[in-house]
């Protein structure tokens, strides 16, 4: 990009993303510099976090010379924090956002000498950058836009197309914590998420440069618009089964390392196993989304079920879950009762074909019951 430069901040030491999502490699905060031959704009500010050294990339990219803008596409905290610092050293820059994104500022106290309310198809000219506005509410708050640069054809998009860890993390496995990403945070919204993507059908893109993870170019521009047309439509990455399980004393792990064998064994493609009381929840949700079929094996707890499987179900509702075949195994010793709990928690899920029969063990595992996992997998299979 020849008038365009990076001037993020990485935030290393960050363990949680929006106090939940674990960051094994830290986080970064995008932002950028378009230098037009008149006027220079820059795009988004910094989590507060890391204000004081993105103030300092952005001196080093001006050389010299005074943004005239600053583009708010997203107001959320880890993009706006660093807004008042930049407005109070660069008083004249004007804020271009979207009328919703005004609200917010007033919200969380931000205040600028000047405010101009861009719309859907409006764009300026900075000198031989144009940028045009595009409208992408809910993606994943209301206020947000993301802006398309013609001469250079990059895509400012926002928080899509982000992942996890620090700008140089996993550069070659983008898909791996982009995935977990874009199912823990930005996933509910799939359908505003397909509606951009439409708007983007006839721009030719040769970047695109997101507020977290690396710019994408290439090859791996490509994929990632492939893959987002398939996450926000719900649709099947992977083919295969991920099963979940919540266990109290080991009982029901067994019969979900049983019953995962027996599905390998059956060519059921990629079989994932997950702890919920111990694995990351965001990786299983993102498991959940990214193959056709889910078994769920939970211990009864206190008449309900273990709450590490009422957590996981929770979150899958919450983030749209639908389109997957499920099987349920609940354990109980005295009162089963799994079942009938998963089964009313998933009813507010759309488009899910819960397995027949299930299957319930009481206590441990009898060996007679291993046909039963055999239909049962067998029926999930068809």
């Amino acid at each position: 990009m020849k008038n365009i430069k990076y001037v993020g901040c990485d935030d290393a030491e960050l363990d949680l993303f929006e106090s939940q999502y674990e960051l094994p490699e830290g986080m970064c905060y995008n932002s950028y510099v378009a230098l037009g031959s008149n006027q220079v704009a820059v795009m988004d500010a910094v989590d507060a976090r890391c204000g004081e050294q993105w103030l300092q990339n952005v001196e080093k990219a001006l050389e010299g010379r005074k943004p005239d803008f600053l583009v708010c596409q997203h107001m959320e905290p880890d993009h706006s924090g660093a807004m008042s610092a930049f407005l109070a050293k660069y008083p004249q820059a004007t804020v271009l956002c979207s009328k919703q994104a005004v609200t917010l500022m007033q919200q969380f106290g931000i205040e600028a000498k000047s405010v101009q309310v861009v719309a859907e198809g409006q764009g300026i000219d900075l000198g031989g950058l144009t940028l045009q506005f595009i409208a992408a509410p809910m993606i994943h708050w209301p206020e947000v836009i993301m802006t398309y640069c013609l001469e250079e054809q990059v895509l400012f998009s926002a928080d899509a197309f982000g992942k996890f860890g620090v700008y140089h993390a996993d550069e070659d496995d983008w898909a791996c914590e982009a995935r977990r990403y874009y199912f823990n945070i930005v996933g509910k919204y799939g359908v505003a998420v397909t509606n951009v993507l439409k708007k983007l059908a006839d721009k030719p893109i040769a970047t695109i440069a997101p507020l977290h993870g690396p710019m994408l170019e290439g090859d791996k521009k490509d994929e990632a618009l492939r893959l987002y047309s398939i996450w926000s439509a719900y649709g099947v990455e992977t083919e295969g089964v991920l099963v979940a399980y919540a266990s109290i004393h080991g009982n029901t792990a067994k019969v979900a390392q049983q019953l995962a064998e027996i599905l390998k064994a059956k060519n059921a493609g990629k079989v994932a196993i997950t702890d919920l009381s111990r694995d990351d929840m965001a990786e299983a949700i993102e498991d959940a989304f990214r193959m056709n079929r889910l078994v769920l094996c939970c211990a009864t707890y206190d008449g309900d079920i273990f709450p590490a499987m009422h957590l996981f179900l929770h979150k899958l509702r919450l983030k749209a879950y639908q389109n997957r075949r499920v099987a349920l195994v609940e354990n109980g010793s005295w009162a089963p009762q799994a079942v009938r709990v998963m089964r009313d928690m998933l009813s507010g899920c759309k488009n899910i074909d819960i397995v027949e029969p299930t299957v319930t063990i009481r206590g441990a595992l009898k060996p007679e019951q291993t046909a039963e996992l055999e239909a049962l997998a067998d029926a999930l299979l068809k």
